[in-house]
């Protein structure tokens, strides 16, 4: 509760702030700076719009929170969430439907048909090592190697019951070791085998305590470990396991009844534009608009090869049994 109280009077002295200096604002609900290249996108958006969107450290747990705590008097203007959260947004009536500028080239099955969410990005769950930290030990290559004591104290992952990336790590492993939608025991098994090497488990994102070596190797996306190698020039590598991994879309929604409707959705029609795409193709994500991605930005990609090992999977139904594991991980894990 604490927490959350601190989160909600950062964003409303944010959104002060920006009103009292007669900008044009939309509050967004997890667009952290740090990850995905937020930073870069919020900048973008005010020069392209003239409409200034605060920084916002949430993570897509504690915002589809303070969405449902705010539902009666909307702060936020639009949301960004890992996908199974913008299901269960539209579930909560916390989203309304809105269909952005590009809509028609987003996928089917990677938009809600009436639009309550729509996909702007996606990202590939894998390991992000910084191979410094590691101090000669190996760059592990598979699920079963953050298993051997050598990685004790080496390992972090994003708690699964609250940070969406936390989940899909857990879906991914539960997928590579035999399970299903409808069975996590190997995922429930393999945490708590897991817990023999005192892994770190923060609740946001950790991209600087990957580079700083705090944590050296760290259940995260493709995209924040080619950040890491390319822009910030850290020795870090992304392994996609060798039993596989998933692929997973970020989503927005328009909050419903929001105070700035208006800029919110200037700000959807943005991100899907040529130029915020590329922000997303440039930050090493894959764009939901393919054409986005210039041949530079791919190369920087591992092969083909590699990636065959990363599945798209159910999401509707990942979203419907997120609740019951996170249930059973606070129970029989933490």
């Amino acid at each position: 509760m604490f927490n959350r109280i601190k989160l909600l009077a950062a964003t409303l002295l944010a959104a002060a702030f920006a009103a009292q200096a007669g900008a044009q604002t939309a509050i967004c609900y997890n667009c952290p700076p740090e990850w995905a290249d937020w930073g870069t996108q919020l900048k973008l958006i005010k020069e392209k719009t003239g409409i200034t969107v605060p920084q916002d450290n949430k993570n897509s747990g504690q915002s589809l929170s303070q969405l449902v705590a705010e539902k009666a008097n909307p702060v936020a203007d639009v949301t960004y969430l890992g996908v199974t959260f913008g299901i269960q947004a539209k579930k909560e009536g916390v989203v309304t439907n809105y269909k952005p500028a590009k809509w028609a080239d987003i996928p089917d099955g990677l938009k809600d048909p009436d639009g309550a969410w729509f996909t702007i990005h996606s990202g590939t769950l894998g390991f992000m090592v910084n191979v410094d930290a590691l101090k000669g030990k190996p760059v592990p290559k598979s699920w079963a190697d953050l298993l051997k004591p050598e990685y004790k104290g080496l390992i972090g992952y994003l708690d699964p019951p609250s940070a969406f990336v936390g989940y899909v790590g857990a879906v991914a492993v539960n997928q590579a070791m035999g399970g299903n939608m409808n069975d996590f025991g190997p995922a429930i098994k393999y945490f708590t085998q897991l817990q023999k090497n005192e892994p770190i488990v923060p609740k946001q994102t950790s991209y600087a305590r990957v580079l700083s070596g705090e944590i050296p190797i760290l259940l995260d996306y493709d995209f924040n470990a080619y950040r890491a190698r390319y822009k910030d020039k850290a020795n870090v590598a992304f392994v996609i396991p060798a039993e596989g991994t998933v692929v997973v879309p970020y989503v927005m929604s328009l909050v419903n009844k929001g105070p700035n409707a208006a800029s919110g959705q200037k700000v959807l029609d943005f991100v899907l534009s040529d130029e915020g795409q590329a922000v997303w193709a440039n930050a090493y994500l894959r764009p939901v608009r393919a054409s986005a991605v210039s041949q530079e930005a791919a190369a920087k990609f591992l092969p083909a090869t590699e990636y065959a090992r990363a599945k798209t999977i159910d999401y509707a139904k990942m979203a419907e049994v997120q609740k019951g594991f996170s249930d059973r991980y606070l129970k029989e894990v933490k």
